[in-house]
């Protein structure tokens, strides 16, 4: 074993290593628990930054062992993976500065940061997964330790909603577990590579193949919240706002829309998709969600599942553009997995400080905040006017990408499809700021002093830095190294001729 194929692996258990440190520790343990947290979070980003490097001068980081005849288990450090590998890495940093102060006064501490570790390692194990099992292992390792998570406050709402979490997810897994070994019965095991290695087998094998590409889907699509499968999302907006933040910006969602992105590039590849009818089905499902999830947030009272019926529509945006067919259309899928989380973890963190400070849970609660929280009211509007796609935001960024991409597959009906989710995004994004900044000031349920600040700096700093990152991106597209000019290395480098 070299030691750049250990490069993956220390990146994993640099989040496993601490979980299970920190499950040990006793609750009164607090300073070296946060230490831990970080200095691991730290290392991580190091490490994914090294493997960054890598991938930019040709350098492979990898390892393939052997555990069942036939049967791999494969870590790659490709430039798909780096994408959703870097995202994880640093938003996992702010979240878990984030996570300190919003848990500071909170019982069972050790195990909410032991398990938040493990799923920081999942989620690093689906990123530099290189085949199918792999991934499928580490996508189930996801399941289980966000589960506790969701369930954390031990209220009756919050079991209710880690039942019916477990129930959606497992029920996915299910199927991508049956879609996996039915693939390996037909081809055997195929590592993730670009362009697809399904092309060239016996047409006889296309119409298994189809029902594969439907329970590979399916099965992701649960955990991308695709429509029908959505229903645990707004549920586990019980949670508390470090796990809603991570769910719906980093972790689950994200490990969703990325397999997804797999399945279609790395196995079956764009071309040979397309020749099975399978991409235009595909980009219907993800449109009809993209305007479902839109619709369902207009009616939402409570600002976190108003949040998740956004979740809903804009991961939809990553399906989308895979589904539209050119190299366009897949930068602008790939980038959005990049903006969609910046912007979306800068929306949870938002609320959570609303809530943490003023007591805010609801829609209508929210008015003249933004006088008694200004910086977080100026971070919130950052992010959602970049979700509406105002320029020269991120989510203009991806916006635009997706329309050149669809006017230059000549698929027109994908503008009608942004133009309308645009709108909608404005129509409930737009009375949230105006209560905001407009509406004399609500009597708020608490309001915790935290000094001169507008709250505790530990939940200030990170959204913050993210909004202002949602600027940036935007503003600085064009240059070397934003997730634009990355998306169009991933597209150039593995996914066209």
């Amino acid at each position: 074993m070299s030691a750049l194929s250990l490069v993956p692996l220390l990146a994993l258990f640099s989040s496993m290593l601490a979980g299970v440190v920190i499950f040990a520790l006793p609750e009164g343990r607090q300073r070296l628990r946060t230490g831990i947290n970080l200095l691991a979070a730290v290392i991580k980003l190091f490490l994914v930054g090294v493997m960054i490097w890598g991938v930019l001068h040709q350098v492979e980081f990898g390892l393939s062992y052997e555990i069942l005849p036939g049967v791999r288990f494969v870590l790659q450090a490709d430039a798909l993976a780096m994408m959703f590998a870097g995202l994880s890495a640093v938003l996992w940093l702010l979240t878990t500065i984030y996570a300190v102060g919003y848990l500071e006064d909170s019982p069972n501490r050790s195990r909410f940061f032991g398990f938040f570790s493990l799923c920081v390692a999942s989620t690093m194990g689906i990123a530099l997964a290189g085949n199918l099992f792999t991934f499928f292992l580490f996508y189930e390792m996801l399941t289980l330790s966000t589960y506790p998570l969701v369930v954390h406050r031990g209220t009756e709402k919050a079991l209710r909603a880690g039942r019916n979490y477990i129930i959606y997810t497992l029920s996915g897994g299910a199927a991508l577990l049956v879609g996996m070994i039915w693939l390996q019965g037909l081809v055997g095991d195929l590592p993730f590579q670009a362009t697809g290695q399904l092309s060239g087998v016996d047409p006889q094998l296309h119409l298994p193949l189809m029902l594969v590409f439907v329970l590979l889907v399916g099965g992701l699509g649960v955990k991308a919240a695709l429509f029908p499968f959505h229903g645990w999302l707004p549920q586990a907006m019980v949670a508390p706002a470090p796990v809603s933040a991570l769910l719906h910006a980093v972790a689950v969602v994200k490990a969703g829309a990325f397999g997804i992105v797999r399945v279609v590039y790395d196995l079956y590849g764009i071309e040979f998709a397309q020749l099975l009818g399978l991409l235009q089905p595909l980009g219907w499902l993800a449109a009809f969600t993209i305007i479902y999830g839109s619709v369902r947030a207009l009616s939402q009272t409570d600002l976190k599942r108003r949040l998740a019926f956004s979740t809903v529509s804009q991961v939809s945006y990553i399906i989308l553009g895979t589904a539209v067919f050119g190299p366009i259309g897949t930068v602008g899928g790939l980038v959005h997995l990049l903006h969609q989380g910046i912007m979306k973890i800068t929306l949870f963190f938002c609320a959570g400080n609303y809530a943490e400070t003023l007591g805010i849970h609801k829609v209508h609660e929210l008015n003249g905040a933004g006088r008694r929280m200004p910086l977080t009211s100026v971070a919130f509007t950052l992010a959602a006017f970049g979700m509406i796609g105002a320029p020269p935001l991120a989510g203009f960024i991806t916006k635009w990408t997706l329309g050149s991409g669809a006017l230059a597959a000549q698929m027109e009906w994908v503008i009608a499809v942004l133009v309308i989710s645009s709108l909608l995004n404005a129509a409930y994004f737009l009375p949230v700021i105006h209560r905001l900044w407009f509406r004399p000031e609500h009597a708020w349920s608490c309001q915790r002093s935290w000094g001169r600040m507008e709250t505790h700096s530990w939940l200030l700093w990170p959204p913050m830095i993210t909004a202002a990152l949602t600027l940036l991106v935007g503003l600085f597209a064009a240059l070397p190294f934003s997730p634009l000019s990355w998306a169009e290395l991933i597209a150039t480098r593995e996914y066209l001729p």
